[in-house]
């Protein structure tokens, strides 16, 4: 069995479209948000009760939603829906790309970390298209080509994968790459209401910070390019452990 969420909602396009890919090879449990959750990350529900909603069921396909974040979708499929350990833990497809620093951000990586913290194979894909009617049938080959090599394989320990594909009719190939370097400038943009009360948007423009660079996520895209990042759960900076030794005491 596989499962599948995303932080666009259960009736986005983008997972709807994966999910007729995926249940060709192996029954599929879908259990996303009820609407979008962009921007959630790692985010779950601490503080207010969650609700599974039972939304459609076919030959080999279970989909539900959920009224919590990405990772509340994951985490209660896992409990209550799954009665054995998902094969394959799957994300998006995104309506948006999330390369560069904005992994960190990522409901759809928050997805594919839970499970990969749950030492289940994950995998997320995004497209570079925000667009709610965005074309993804020009990744259905490479998706195929991922779930067929990771049902096989399996990932090593502690490593996910976050896939992103360049807006396209088609592709110059596949890269792997590492993140690239990048930083949000102008995030806030201040308001006026006219009964007398300031308020803000967060909006921004993202820069790259290594646009010389050819090993990179962004290079890949920007260059017509699949790319595929590993990602690992173990965030520490084992460069820098040696250097701290004088803290210790």
């Amino acid at each position: 069995m596989i499962l599948i969420s995303n932080d666009d909602g259960y009736k986005a396009k983008g997972i709807n479209f994966l999910t007729d890919i995926v249940k060709d090879y192996d029954d599929v449990i879908v259990c996303a948000p009820d609407g979008p959750r962009s921007g959630f990350s790692c985010a779950f529900t601490a503080n207010e009760p969650l609700y599974l909603t039972p939304q459609r069921q076919e030959q080999g396909v279970e989909v539900w939603s959920c009224n919590g974040t990405p990772v509340d979708c994951v985490k209660l499929a896992l409990a209550e829906l799954c009665h054995e350990t998902p094969r394959m833990i799957i994300g998006g497809i995104n309506h948006g790309d999330n390369a560069s620093v904005n992994a960190h951000y990522s409901g759809t990586m928050g997805v594919t970390l839970e499970g990969c913290m749950k030492y289940i194979p994950s995998v997320a894909f995004s497209l570079c298209d925000t667009h709610v009617d965005a074309d993804f049938t020009p990744l259905e080959h490479y998706i195929r080509e991922v779930v067929q090599r990771v049902l096989r394989d399996g990932l090593p320990q502690g490593v996910c994968l976050n896939i992103n594909f360049p807006k396209g009719k088609a592709y110059n190939g596949v890269k792997v790459c590492r993140m690239s370097p990048g930083s949000w400038t102008n995030e806030v943009t201040k308001c006026h209401h006219p009964r007398g009360y300031d308020y803000w948007w967060m909006v921004g423009h993202y820069q790259n910070d290594a646009q010389e660079a050819t090993d990179t996520d962004r290079w890949a895209l920007d260059h017509g390019f699949v790319a595929i990042t590993p990602t690992r759960i173990d965030v520490t900076a084992y460069e820098a452990m040696e250097q701290l030794r004088s803290y210790e005491v």
